[in-house]
């Protein structure tokens, strides 16, 4: 039998995804009681500027005193939705110490405090749901965190972040520098005025540091994740990871160490080849591949933003935890028992991709390779083709780690025969 009493519902900001979610919970109230087993009511929305014209927001509901909703005491949920750390964090907080549950999308702030948010909401027998903070629609915070939870995972690789993916996709397809593809990007809307969040690898550092956290039942935080962005990402390079078969892609990988002892969490650009799944991954789509002992390799593909798709993971998140709060239970809190270290990068073993800009004379390949051979990183391939006295040589190492790919960089530098090292880039998804 439905209960008639409705639970009471506080949504925090009312931008694009608020909006959305705002016009799902109103169009479809019915579906959302049936599937609940009572009705929901939006009790008020929390602004900073109340002026703005919001259709199909009701007026009505709109306040400017966002502490004073959530201190309401009738309030069962609180949907955060305005991200950054500060007001976010004092006002879930404070949610908590009121009696609500919190549904957000707060990658941000998940990604650096989700420790202490988690603990808060355990003290106040409260539920702290974020599926919408790491992949739009694309569920992976509940297959990671339940359905999977009694499998090992010892890989999550994938592309999470849509702008720098179209960015790179038009750069593949069309032969555009980085820059034509930014304006693109930004004048079809992919691309915020300010992309730094995105082109710099902070919002997919930020997802890297959520999945690593759920994926390895320990805590990872956005300063654990290394980070590289695709602004020094060049044609050059696109049209040189077509000549390997491959294309460029900025991923995020969590990986667990081959030993169990330790995980690592980075985000940078890299070539895979165009037969692996995640190559054909186009525009602004979204795509992670998570490797487990026993489920195997498992594709998670769809949007990874907008208004919509992020609505979408909000008010599943919402379901779950009304559902909760009729049962009088909580879902899966942190699980952090595992209590591992993260490596640095430097301790990361991966292939790599050097364009060298060298002499082109007699010998300067057997000083490289000696080079190379001197700082125990082992060659695959190497490519070399010269023109009036100059030559682009490009190596493809064998597995070796960060550390030593440097050390070997560091000294080819000093040959009088290497004009300059034009790219680096890592080769994953082999």
């Amino acid at each position: 039998m439905m209960r008639t009493r409705p639970l009471k519902v506080a949504l925090l900001g009312c931008g694009v995804v608020g909006s959305e979610v705002t016009r799902i919970m109103t169009t479809h109230a019915d579906d959302l009681a049936a599937r609940i087993g009572a009705p929901v009511e939006l009790a008020g929305i929390a602004v900073r500027r109340p002026e703005k014209v919001r259709d199909g927001v009701p007026a009505e509901l709109i306040t400017t005193d966002a502490t004073a909703l959530v201190k309401r005491g009738d309030i069962d949920v609180v949907i955060e939705v305005i991200g950054g750390i500060e007001p976010a964090r004092g006002l879930i907080t404070t949610a908590f110490e009121h009696g609500a549950s919190v549904v957000s999308a707060n990658k941000a702030l998940v990604a650096a405090d989700g420790a202490a948010l988690h603990a808060a909401a355990e003290k106040h027998n409260a539920d702290l749901y974020y599926e919408a903070a790491v992949a739009g629609a694309i569920p992976l915070v509940r297959p990671l965190r339940e359905s999977l939870a009694g499998d090992k995972v010892n890989r999550v690789l994938g592309i999470v972040n849509g702008t720098t993916n179209f960015i790179l996709d038009k750069m593949d397809s069309t032969g555009a520098g980085y820059s034509e593809a930014l304006d693109e990007a930004t004048a079809l809307g992919y691309a915020e005025a300010d992309p730094t969040a995105d082109v710099e690898g902070f919002d997919a550092a930020a997802k890297a540091a959520i999945l690593a956290g759920i994926a390895f039942h320990t805590r990872v935080t956005i300063d654990d994740v290394h980070r590289e962005g695709l602004t020094e990402v060049t044609a050059a390079d696109i049209a040189s990871a077509k000549r390997m078969g491959c294309t460029v892609k900025l991923l995020a990988i969590c990986e667990r160490a081959a030993d169990g002892a330790s995980v690592t969490a980075r985000v940078h650009p890299a070539m895979i080849p165009l037969t692996h799944p995640l190559a054909s991954v186009r525009e602004a789509y979204n795509a992670v591949f998570v490797e487990a002992d026993a489920a195997g390799r498992l594709m998670f593909y769809g949007p990874g933003a907008g208004g919509s798709p992020t609505a979408s993971a909000v008010l599943g998140d919402l379901v779950a935890v009304c559902r909760n709060k009729l049962a009088g239970a909580t879902g899966p809190g942190e699980s952090a028992y595992t209590a591992l270290p993260v490596s640095p990068m430097g301790e990361v073993v991966t292939r790599y991709h050097i364009s060298l800009d060298v002499a082109d004379k007699p010998g300067v390949l057997a000083q490289v390779a000696t080079v190379f051979a001197e700082h125990g990183v082992s060659i695959d391939t190497v490519r070399q083709q010269g023109k009036d006295g100059e030559a682009d040589l490009v190596v493809v190492t064998h597995r070796a780690t960060d550390a030593a790919l440097s050390s070997t960089v560091g000294a080819l530098r000093e040959l009088d025969t290497v004009r300059g090292v034009v790219s680096i880039m890592r080769v994953e998804g082999e």
